[in-house]
């Protein structure tokens, strides 16, 4: 049987292909998109490894993104409960910093959410099944939230078993993929649009977007990846 979210439309869960290909981006532009529809949009990052300390608050790259594009502004705790400091596997650092990851209260923190906002946002941590501690992983939480899912295609070379994999492993926990988002990592990849053709015909779910190497400041790439979006086709 496969989970459903509330009756809540605007509502994902963003999970990638791996980690570093464009997760953060891609969740922050669809906050941008959703907040161009009028919709007060609400980014939630519930675990981050890797932070530093700027003027007594200890900053994240992809919460402090989150928290720029979300049209609703919340307390830190809400949108990131468990921001560890060293830039590794979570399970390893919560281990070290002695953090216990409770899944029980990221949903409450989601749930929080929805009463702040018509559109949440909830993105993973690296790819779908990393571990969180000795019980659980991020598909678990992906699960517990019961969220349709975008996937966050990085277009390098491999992509295709590391989609259709993780797409398997989606849809093994129940949930639904809402769409798919083709997010260049390797500007240089050869057959660069047949690997995105193979996976449209093989996917299963609809493409909402090809983004491709963007420069200039993280608004700016914020911005011009919402562009490339369109979010008519997610159901």
């Amino acid at each position: 049987m496969t989970m459903t979210a509330s009756a809540r439309p605007h509502d994902f869960f963003v999970t990638g292909t791996d980690t570093e290909i464009g997760k953060t981006l891609c969740s922050s532009a669809l906050l941008h998109a959703l907040a161009q529809q009028s919709l007060r949009s609400l980014g939630l990052k519930p675990i981050a490894s890797g932070a530093e300390l700027r003027d007594g608050i200890w900053h994240n790259d992809d919460v402090d993104s989150l928290i720029t594009a979300s049209s609703v502004q919340a307390e830190r705790s809400l949108v990131c409960p468990y921001l560890m400091q060293t830039p590794a596997a979570p399970h390893i650092v919560a281990r070290n910093e002695h953090v216990t990851i409770s899944l029980p209260q990221i949903v409450a923190n989601y749930q929080q959410a929805t009463t702040l906002s018509d559109a949440v946002i909830v993105e993973g941590v690296g790819g779908f099944c990393v571990p969180l501690n000795d019980d659980c992983d991020t598909a678990d939480m992906a699960q517990q939230l019961a969220l349709p899912v975008i996937l966050v295609v990085g277009l390098r070379l491999g992509c295709i078993s590391h989609t259709l994999l993780t797409a398997e492993a989606i849809r093994s926990r129940g949930l639904r993929i809402a769409g798919w988002i083709a997010n260049t990592v390797n500007p240089d990849m050869l057959y660069l649009q047949d690997n995105v053709a193979a996976l449209e015909q093989r996917l299963g779910a609809p493409l909402l977007g090809q983004i491709p190497r963007l420069t200039g400041s993280a608004t700016e790439q914020v911005a011009a990846a919402a562009a490339c979006l369109d979010l008519t086709i997610l159901k």
